[in-house]
């Protein structure tokens, strides 16, 4: 990564992973400054996808490999080949080969290889499955808040339709797993972070959260990222990536002040924490959810 330092360059990956793999030119600029950006782009360490995003150059490698055996990108890679944003940028690309094709002894170890088969309209660009074929492998394969994170990415993205369609279609192993996915998917999510948050939020029992749902009863009025309007819990994916900065910082207290007064609770959780330890959210979730219940709604512990 020519010109950069190593913080610049720790800094470089950490928004462009904490924004799902993919950013926006505008958004890498806010968080990085102009110069340091220019100077990534310059010295190849982020690469322009298309007209409005940059990515790490992992993503152009991956193509290369998958072409050299006649695979094709699937799962996490496929998603960042059609531009969602992913929970998780892989380490190592994953690759789906014919049964039987052989892996030379010198690729072994660059890519985590999947077997299977495929039609020729499960192909996109020659190279990746396609849209369809990737949500369905991604929902079924990979852990629900990863899926959850594409799926809401790919309804960001215009897939609306695929995502109806496989609703209707899911058969199998696991399909009530998926349609637990599916069903919850939502484009209102702003990002792979927020995503798996919301994930954790659905396995806390009595806690029903909404992205983005705007709240009148304080002035200015806000949008928060998660909601349980019943329970009167405002959470947050909190991270300086989104919230850095003096007049981000006053901006929020603010509004978390306004809400407090309000009498909402608001939560705040780490990037660190949501992606890296979900068990305490998880723990801190349940706890307010359950003296919530019975402040506001008057539930025992024994209610439904």
């Amino acid at each position: 990564m020519a010109d950069l330092t190593e913080d610049e360059r720790v800094r470089m990956l950490n928004a462009v992973i904490q924004c799902g793999g993919l950013a926006r030119r505008s958004v890498l600029i806010d968080r990085l400054g102009r110069g340091l950006f220019e100077r990534a782009v310059a010295g190849g360490a982020l690469v322009r996808l298309n007209s409005r995003l940059y990515g790490l150059p992992d993503l152009d490698a991956a193509s290369r490999l998958a072409h050299r055996v006649g695979g094709l990108l699937c799962l996490t890679s496929a998603a960042l080949f059609h531009r969602w944003e992913v929970k998780e940028v892989p380490e190592m690309p994953h690759i789906l080969v014919a049964r039987g094709r052989k892996i030379p002894d010198s690729l072994t170890t660059q890519a985590i290889w999947h077997r299977g088969t495929w039609q020729r309209d499960e192909v996109a660009a020659g190279i990746a499955t396609s849209r369809e074929l990737t949500l369905a492998q991604c929902v079924r394969n990979l852990p629900e808040d990863e899926a959850l994170a594409i799926a809401d990415s790919a309804l960001r993205h215009g897939e609306q339709e695929a995502v109806r369609q496989l609703i209707a279609s899911v058969r199998g192993p696991g399909r009530p797993r998926m349609l637990r996915v599916l069903r919850a998917a939502d484009q209102r999510a702003e990002n792979p972070f927020e995503s798996v948050l919301r994930s954790i939020c659905l396995s806390v029992p009595r806690l029903r959260v909404e992205p983005q749902r705007r709240i009148t009863s304080v002035e200015p009025a806000v949008r928060p990222d998660l909601v349980d309007a019943d329970l009167r819990m405002v959470i947050e994916a909190d991270s300086f990536a989104w919230h850095g900065g003096r007049a981000q910082l006053r901006r929020d207290a603010r509004r978390y002040d306004l809400l407090v007064a309000d009498r909402w609770v608001v939560l705040r959780f780490s990037w660190e924490d949501v992606m890296f330890d979900p068990a305490f959210v998880r723990s801190v979730l349940a706890r307010v959810v359950a003296w919530r219940s019975t402040e506001v709604l008057g539930w025992t512990s024994g209610a439904a």
